[in-house]
């Protein structure tokens, strides 16, 4: 039932596919919504084409890689956030990120050096009584570093062990952190990809877990990545590098 929370939540790269979600369901919770992004007239259509209430979503123009901009962005929040669910990100093939360091550097940028400049900014700001939850999106590939996607993989694994610290760093204010590590979902970032289709969920299946993210700090989405996360954790260096 959707019960007015009083509570804000700012999601951050809010035009991905489970961002999105994530809107619907904060709302349907009662939430107020702050939709930061560059696209800012595909989350007009969204609140169009899904009948959602103008009323309850403010949308904002966000780069996460102009990082001069961030204390601006935040400095001019029209309310200052609950909750900060951190959902840019950007993805290369493995084999151009090795031959083009451009396509390494937007990963880079966006999937960890944005994160740590708007989230820093944020977790800092003592006078904001609001904060209780930040949650980070990461990924099942920054787990092991394999051949196929490590130099994505990094990005995630370094964001991963940003957001475990940043945990450490807020328990006493009692905010809590969150590293959302997902498998394949089915989005935009992962179109023309060989995935298998057993294992691919889907974006509001993903959102679900986000919006109702717990104490734990890892959560893996779906009983099947649950397994491929332990498996992952425990496989010797000699098996991993076997794996694509």
């Amino acid at each position: 039932m959707n019960q007015n929370t009083g509570k804000t939540v700012l999601i951050l790269g809010a035009n991905s596919d489970v961002a999105k979600q994530c809107i619907k369901q904060y709302l349907e919770k009662g939430f107020s919504v702050v939709a930061a992004s560059r696209d800012t007239t595909s989350l007009q259509k969204l609140i169009g084409e899904n009948h959602l209430d103008p009323s309850k979503i403010t949308i904002l123009y966000f780069d996460a890689v102009d990082f001069d901009s961030h204390q601006k962005f935040y400095d001019e929040l029209p309310v200052k956030p609950h909750i900060v669910v951190y959902a840019a990100g950007f993805l290369v093939d493995n084999e151009k990120a090795l031959r083009n360091f451009k396509g390494a550097q937007q990963m880079m940028m966006v999937n960890y050096m944005g994160a740590v400049s708007i989230l820093n900014i944020i977790a800092m700001d003592e006078s904001n009584k609001n904060l209780e939850r930040i949650i980070g999106l990461s990924s099942l590939s920054g787990v092991r570093g394999r051949k196929s996607n490590f130099v994505y993989g990094s990005t995630k694994a370094a964001f991963t062990t940003y957001l475990a610290g940043l945990r450490q760093e807020l328990a006493s204010r009692k905010i809590k952190v969150n590293a959302l590590v997902i498998g394949y979902i089915r989005t935009k970032i992962n179109e023309g990809l060989q995935l298998n289709e057993s294992l691919i969920m889907e974006p509001d299946y993903v959102a679900k877990y986000i919006v109702n993210a717990g104490n734990s700090f890892t959560i893996v989405p779906n009983f099947k990545w649950k397994m491929i996360y332990m498996i992952l954790k425990i496989l010797p260096e000699s098996l991993v590098a076997k794996l694509p």
